[in-house]
């Protein structure tokens, strides 16, 4: 169980089939229980992209299990980084939260060599905010 004084950080993108958790499940590979982990889309998908799915497994992380997830107020309330990915207005803004925005291309329709160049800036994101909340790899 993660320890609950571990920061809460949030990535959400439109379908959270892609980005957003391309995102999460590299941040929790390299962070562990040292970050908590949310991902969720304002109008989920049926599934995550399987050429997502292809890209990730290239760097050994599992996304085939993973299901999208529907962003709610209280995933966001209860983060204390939300990092969007494209959702524009539709994610709920809370006072005293972090926000940033990666602007990222959508990997939706996009074939694994097409993935591959924004899953490794995804990564490279996602190794700079460890920095950042002062978690090293």
């Amino acid at each position: 169980m993660p320890d609950r004084r571990a920061p809460c950080v949030l990535f959400v993108c439109v379908h959270n089939a892609g980005r957003s958790q391309m995102a999460a499940a590299f941040l929790t590979h390299l962070a562990g229980d040292r970050v908590q982990v949310r991902s969720a889309g304002s109008t989920p998908a049926g599934a995550v992209h399987p050429d997502v799915v292809a890209a990730m497994e290239e760097k050994g992380i599992d996304l085939s299990a993973e299901v999208p997830k529907v962003l709610t107020a209280q995933a966001v309330r209860s983060s204390d980084v939300v990092i969007t990915m494209g959702c524009g207005d539709t994610c709920p803004v809370f006072p005293g939260k972090r926000y940033l925005d990666w602007d990222l291309p959508d990997p939706a329709g996009r074939d694994v060599r097409a993935v591959r160049p924004i899953r490794d800036e995804i990564e490279r994101r996602v190794r700079g905010l460890l920095a950042e909340l002062g978690v090293g790899t």
